[in-house]
């Protein structure tokens, strides 16, 4: 955690660290990986909250818990932006992180591919590598997405990119 601002340090040491190393093929272990996971995202969310900086709502969008749902958002120039999230969670797991997507920014900036998943490859990566079994989708969200967040969403608003919802209806009209 070195070279890490204090709001982030204080932020990810509330963050339960996971212990079971199991992926969605794992069975029992699995089910025990994904009440950790559930543990996780609930102690997240409540901070966030309890910090009034809530920014997202995520669940497992099946019951094997392999794909998750969900928005985000973002608040820019006192706008709020939001967008659709969602992600699988790979065979890999918890070696891989997943690959978080928000669908409707596909295209619209160079830190995206395939359908609009988010690069995290250089800073990201590394460190989940570095912290696997313990990390989970709530430090995903909070060391991958929510940073990216706040890198892309001002430099997509200032250029055009994106435009918060009253202004897409003022120009539909």
């Amino acid at each position: 955690m070195e070279g890490w601002d204090t709001t982030t340090k204080s932020t990810l040491t509330q963050i339960p660290l996971l212990t079971t190393k199991a992926g969605p093929r794992d069975g029992a272990l699995w089910t025990q990986r994904l009440k950790e996971e559930y543990k996780a995202l609930i102690a997240y969310t409540g901070m966030n909250k309890s910090n009034d900086n809530d920014w997202f709502r995520i669940s497992a969008a099946n019951p094997e818990g392999t794909r998750w749902t969900g928005k985000c958002w973002y608040v820019h120039n006192l706008l709020k932006y939001e967008f659709d999230l969602q992600f699988d969670i790979p065979v890999t797991y918890p070696a891989t992180a997943p690959e978080i997507e928000l669908p409707e920014l596909d295209g619209k900036t160079h830190k995206m591919y395939r359908g609009g998943k988010i690069c995290l490859t250089v800073h990201f990566k590394p460190l989940w590598a570095k912290n696997c079994p313990r990390f989970g989708i709530a430090h995903a969200l909070c060391l991958g997405l929510a940073p990216w967040l706040a890198a892309e969403v001002p430099i997509l608003v200032d250029s055009g990119m994106i435009k918060h919802k009253d202004d897409a209806a003022t120009s539909a009209q």
